[in-house]
């Protein structure tokens, strides 16, 4: 039985998604009466190593969610001290997330200390156990983490299968809950009035942190082609760039399609993003490899049908012909299901994406943690 839990992960004032999934899964399991609170980073990244403008978000703290800010991520003295806090405090579980394996000797630390009081069992929920950018000591720093840990929540297949290359504890999948902290859905003409976008446009929307792995180049190039060229489709790229921006500046002038590209390229705070997610016609996600996607939640949450990619699992959450299209990963397939998309239509894939939706309810993912506790 779980009557109480710590959540160890980004939390406010961490921006992002991750902190906004963490916030969301601790409102879920309060509301089934399960105390938990979130502790998260007083420090995750020095600052040299975050690509972004700033790791913190402007936006007030949430009041329904007990969030501490204890962890130093490059102070070992602090894990053992964080470490000690959470095993005398004694939850019945931990769950802690894994993204990125720098992160691997502080939370393994951690829950290493934790654990020792023969009570609080220990879930990881993995986002990804093999990172987009590999490095060197990359697995040893994984294996550190895994080893440190009861159990694994995974939300796709090629996570699930990563993980078992590191560990043979229990392993649940749970696919990625769909956000609903942005708002209600507005209407398309009005988002667009609001960004001051043209309403007559045929508008396709990259959303996200730009990154390699992401494949935004490839939508460029896609963008390029003949049949793109002479369509009145225009492409909004909205997100920070986690990378150097001039090499996709010079491809865009390049490509000679500066004016087929709209770029919005700063952080986009939760209380906007819906202005940019409702003035599309379709969410385009060009990655190269991926595990989840948490674009897609987003897209099912206002209803906007879909392009990805058939890598890692992208396709298993987005029903080819359903709630959008599934192509290859390389321009031509994706310039053509673009086509595809319009002559489709928005409203031929609306049906699907209200049925499919339903799948993916925070409940659920709660209730799989309560359940993979039980087998620990």
């Amino acid at each position: 039985m779980v009557s109480s839990l710590v959540i160890i992960g980004p939390g406010w004032p961490l921006r992002g998604g991750l902190s906004a999934f963490d916030e969301q899964l601790a409102r879920t399991f309060t509301a089934k009466e399960i105390t938990s609170r979130i502790e998260t980073f007083s420090l995750q990244y020095p600052s040299i190593l975050f690509p972004g403008t700033s790791q913190y978000t402007t936006e007030p703290s949430p009041t329904d969610v007990k969030i501490h800010a204890g962890i130093n991520s490059i102070n070992p003295l602090n894990w053992i001290k964080v470490g000690l806090k959470i095993k005398e405090e004694r939850p019945d579980l931990i769950i802690v997330r894994y993204w990125i394996p720098f992160l691997a000797p502080c939370l393994g630390t951690i829950c290493r200390i934790a654990r020792s009081n023969k009570h609080t069992k220990i879930i990881a929920i993995v986002d990804n156990m093999i990172p987009h950018e590999k490095r060197i000591g990359d697995k040893q720093l994984s294996n550190y983490f895994a080893n440190s840990v009861d159990g694994f929540l995974t939300m796709s297949d090629k996570v699930t299968n990563d993980v078992k290359t590191f560990s043979q504890k229990p392993i649940t999948l749970s696919p990625h809950p769909i956000f609903a902290h942005f708002g209600n859905p507005i209407p398309k003409i009005e988002a667009r009035q609001q960004l001051g976008l043209n309403t007559d446009d045929k508008i396709i929307l990259f959303f996200g942190f730009i990154r390699n792995y992401k494949g935004l180049d490839i939508l460029l190039n896609a963008m390029a082609t003949s049949a793109m060229k002479a369509s009145n489709i225009k492409l909004m790229i909205v997100g920070e760039f986690y990378e150097d921006a001039q090499p996709y500046y010079d491809l865009i002038n390049n490509l000679g399609i500066s004016d087929k590209v709209i770029l919005h390229t700063q952080f986009i705070p939760d209380n906007e993003v819906k202005q940019y997610v409702c003035s599309a016609d379709f969410i385009i996600q060009p990655y190269r490899n991926a595990t989840q996607s948490g674009v897609t939640p987003l897209a099912y949450h206002f209803e906007i049908p879909m392009l990805v990619t058939n890598v890692g699992a992208l396709a298993d959450t987005v029903p080819n012909g359903k709630v959008g299209v599934v192509v290859e990963p390389n321009a031509k397939a994706i310039a053509e299901g673009i086509q595809t998309l319009f002559e489709n239509g928005v409203s031929s894939y609306s049906t699907h994406i209200k049925e499919e939706k339903k799948k993916y309810s925070w409940e659920q993912m709660a209730d799989n943690f309560i359940q993979l506790h039980q087998k620990l």
